[in-house]
């Protein structure tokens, strides 16, 4: 599976992003996908999943009732919406899938996206 992240950008304080990760190759509908993020000089962490077979999504206490994780298996694309942006969820973000029940360790994870850089000015 090849995933690709888009829909970074500069934004204000309060404002809103969505981003995609499509995927190709292997059947998409098939793995659950999380979306990480990484911020300079800190490790990467979790914000969200879904899985593949019921879209159950699962969210960081950071980022819950502001972002909202979707799928649309027909288009292998996987979304997160992101409200009320605040500048500390400046980060690369990154999406990733895995054959298994999703989980917020990066390493359990087999596939990666290149990562797209959101930045949230105060």
């Amino acid at each position: 599976v090849q995933l690709q992240a888009s829909g970074g950008g500069l934004v204000q304080a309060g404002g809103s992003l969505r981003l995609s990760c499509a995927a190709s190759g292997r059947t998409f509908s098939s793995y659950d996908v999380g979306w990480f993020r990484q911020a300079p000089g800190k490790e990467r962490e979790f914000v969200a999943a879904i899985s593949w077979g019921d879209s159950s999504p699962y969210y960081a206490d950071s980022v819950k009732d502001r972002f909202t994780i979707s799928r649309d298996n027909a288009k292998n694309t996987v979304y997160l919406q992101m409200n009320s942006l605040k500048p500390e969820d400046t980060a690369v973000y990154y999406c990733a899938a895995r054959g298994l029940r999703y989980s917020d360790y990066p390493e359990r994870y087999d596939y990666w996206g290149q990562g797209t850089q959101v930045t949230v000015s105060s």
